[in-house]
């Protein structure tokens, strides 16, 4: 096995991750009894017994400097290896989620195992693989900026080989196909039949004109990430102009239509409990996964764009050996029993369905992604506050790790947006008001986060409520913004306003809020408070926590 890591922020570890819904709506049984307005009074009644210092003389980070996207990548390893081969001649393969995660999602696991065992050998050398999971498109970041060599990749489709032959890392495709897979568009039973009549076919044009309608509420998933979510965006775009998916045309309709569109999901999870609480009644997944979501059986599905088979590609820095055995793995793969297990597990279903290619290259694929990355919150700028934990329980390794990730993770936010940072213990401090995040601001925001301390109690819905304030005052600066506020802490509140005093301000002001765990399990409450209105629960322990700011800094930022 050949493979080199470049020089990373944080150590090996593991990662959970545990999210709610990201539109805006209501948690069920989390319903505010405020209108907006009475929230905005209690809002403001509630803070008069709220401890805040603000920070009238913030620090300049006259160091503060771009920082490269290698920079914001955890070390491999928070990618754990699924399969471990023993081999003299052992291969490892970066490997989609939907192929080796856990059961029914676990495919290449189960594969690899029986290749592992079948005594292969080459030149009288033995041969095995491993297995390392890791979502396409986070594949395609490492290898292209984390200087990460895997022997093999086998992302969900040929849009994330494309990319990397663009990137720069020359690819060798040995198979087109190893489990066959689609992408799709999932439509509500209860709606579904109005839409045929009024839309005929579920295209993805006819689904954004039914969007735009109000017909219905359709929503997908990161591109940055999610192999569905890239596919559905460029049929998106080509729906808008066909002879040329980036034109100024199609990229001011994805303006228009992103300005009335649920936002866009963290992960396909997200999809499904939006679909549960009936937030959304359309949304894109693969036909595996919906096979193997029975409580989405009251749903129609349909494919669209480019396959997703699974393709295989081998690499230059891949050896004469590796390959040989990258390839006696791919026929193995193909074997009637793999294939067999393959369906049993949800692929290898629409085989009849033809591709409905873009004709995009790699280079589009990847202006695809910045394009959506400056029109995803349809010209809306965006005002987000960040609450950061600093009580006692924070000193060492997990401040340490929030100061990092949130000053690598800054530079996905765009300067068109305002930021502001609170932090909080037994009291609430305002480390640095809201303003738009330009150069100056940035500066000062990364001199903020290096200046943070630890010790006291945690004051956290104290301090929930003050970046509330902020933001309420604020958005007569800014009127037409998004507003959204970000939570990052390793404990529950012990101190100050619990969560069910302000649940019902929280709710009646419809304001987002995206809680961040640090190293511990008991997240009911912030699942709670992330749920009002359908923001994102990220549960992360230190080692992976910039990886998770990133992509939910790409999605919402």
């Amino acid at each position: 096995m050949k493979k080199k890591v470049l020089s990373m922020l944080l150590a090996t570890a593991m990662v959970t991750t545990s999210l709610v819904g990201c539109s805006n709506g209501h948690n069920d049984g989390v319903v505010s009894k405020l209108t907006e307005d009475e929230a905005k009074k209690e809002l403001k009644s509630l803070m008069t017994q709220v401890s805040v210092q603000t920070n009238s003389n913030p620090i300049l980070d006259i160091y503060a400097e771009d920082v490269s996207e290698a920079d914001t990548l955890a070390d491999i390893d928070t990618f754990p290896i699924t399969v471990t081969g023993n081999g003299q001649i052992n291969i490892e393969i970066a490997a989609a989620t939907e192929l080796s995660a856990d059961a029914p999602d676990n495919w290449i696991n189960e594969v690899a195992e029986k290749f592992n065992k079948a005594g292969y050998e080459i030149d009288g050398n033995s041969v095995s693989v491993s297995v390392r999971k890791i979502t396409s498109g986070e594949g395609v970041t490492y290898i292209t900026a984390g200087g990460y060599q895997p022997d093999v990749f086998i992302p969900s489709n040929a849009a994330w080989g494309m990319m990397l032959d663009a990137s720069g890392c020359r690819t060798e495709t040995i198979a087109d196909r190893i489990a066959g897979n689609t992408a799709g568009i999932l439509i509500k039973k209860d709606v579904y039949d109005t839409y045929k009549e009024k839309y005929g076919d579920v295209t993805v044009g006819n689904v954004l004109a039914a969007a735009n309608a109000g017909d219905i509420t359709f929503a997908y998933t990161n591109p940055y990430t999610s192999s569905t979510g890239l596919n559905v965006l460029c049929a998106m775009l080509a729906s808008f102009d066909a002879s040329n998916p980036l034109s100024d045309t199609a990229t001011n309709a994805l303006m228009e239509y992103q300005k009335k569109s649920p936002p866009v999901a963290y992960t396909t999870a997200v999809l499904r409990n939006q679909a549960a609480k009936g937030i959304i009644n359309a949304m894109v997944m693969e036909r595996q996964a919906y096979s193997n979501t029975p409580e989405l059986k009251n749903y129609i599905y349909t494919p669209v764009g480019i396959r997703h088979d699974h393709p295989v590609y081998t690499f230059e820095w891949t050896n004469d050996q590796e390959k040989a055995a990258a390839n006696m793995f791919v026929e193995f793969c193909k074997s009637p029993d793999m294939q067999k297990l393959a369906t049993d597990k949800g692929f290898n279903q629409d085989d009849d369905y033809a591709a409905q290619d873009t004709g995009m290259s790699g280079a589009d694929y990847i202006a695809a992604q910045k394009v959506w990355k400056q029109n995803k919150n349809g010209g809306k700028p965006i005002v987000a506050v960040f609450v950061a934990d600093v009580s006692g329980s924070m000193d060492g390794e997990p401040l340490n790790s929030l100061k990092q990730s949130l000053i690598s993770s800054s530079s996905y936010i765009s300067s068109d947006h305002h930021i502001g940072l609170v932090s909080y213990s037994n009291g609430v401090s305002v480390n640095l008001p809201i303003a738009q995040f330009d150069s100056t601001q940035r500066a000062y925001f990364s001199g903020e986060v290096k200046n943070l301390s630890a010790g006291g109690g945690t004051a956290t819905y104290d301090a929930v409520l003050t970046g509330m304030q902020m933001l309420e005052d604020y958005k007569e600066q800014v009127p037409d913004a998004k507003l959204m506020l970000f939570v990052l802490t390793d404990g529950d509140q012990n101190t100050g306003y619990s969560l069910e005093r302000i649940t019902d301000v929280v709710g009646g002001l419809k304001i987002p809020v995206y809680s961040i765990a640090y190293n511990y399990d008991n997240v009911k409450d912030l699942e709670t408070l992330s749920g009002i209105n359908e923001a994102a629960q990220i549960k992360a322990n230190s080692d992976d926590v910039v990886n998770q700011l990133r992509n939910l800094f790409n999605v919402n930022l």
